[in-house]
């Protein structure tokens, strides 16, 4: 599928087939494009939680007010960011470059993100949001469809995941076989009131 056409195509689907199944190859390779997105000095804050016990997709989905998809659709995430990923093994990051890029990058990077934990938060989110649309349309080019959640109730997920107390969930995502489509696109805004030349 053209690039263009899959972001065209793609949209939150609600309703899945739940005896549908995705071949674990094709997740595979989904992921492998999930963590193929860009990440702020190659942290890859990204975490992916593979929710496949049934009794746990249940309580998340009472604590996601009982939305279908949660426990209809082939997969469900839940993408988490590491908020202290920058200061886990930095130099890990660097482990295929030479060792001057590497002495310069991490104080570079410790520097940016120490004692900074609303960035440190930040650029968790915003990894982890970019792993999700790689996610969200390697899904859609395979011939699946995608929905991004945050409906739901965050602390109980976290409580449900065991989610460390320096990871952040970003959104829940449903990948499967839609049973119906999406609604009609609801108006996207002009561009002329989106783009901004220059200055405010």
């Amino acid at each position: 599928m053209d690039l263009f056409d899959t972001i065209d195509s793609r949209r939150s689907v609600k309703h899945y087939d739940a005896n549908a199944s995705l071949p674990e190859t094709d997740f595979q390779r989904i992921m492998e494009a999930a963590i193929k997105a860009p990440t702020s000095f190659n942290i890859q804050h990204w975490r992916f939680v593979r929710v496949r016990d049934g009794a746990l997709r249940q309580q998340i989905r009472a604590a996601a007010w009982n939305q279908a998809q949660v426990t209809d659709a082939s997969e469900l995430l839940v993408i988490v960011g590491d908020a202290r990923a920058w200061a886990r093994q930095p130099e890990r990051y660097w482990r295929h470059a030479d060792a001057a890029t590497r002495d310069a990058l991490v104080p570079m990077l410790q520097d940016f993100y120490r004692d900074r934990d609303w960035l440190q938060r930040d650029e968790a989110i915003r990894s982890g949001a970019m792993a999700a649309q790689n996610i969200m349309l390697s899904a859609k080019a395979l011939g699946y469809d995608s929905n991004p959640m945050i409906g739901f109730d965050i602390d109980e997920v976290g409580r449900l995941l065991k989610l460390p107390e320096d990871h952040v969930i970003v959104m829940m995502l449903a990948i499967g076989t839609a049973t119906s489509p999406a609604w009609p696109r609801s108006g996207q805004l002009a561009l002329d009131e989106l783009v901004v030349a220059d200055h405010f």
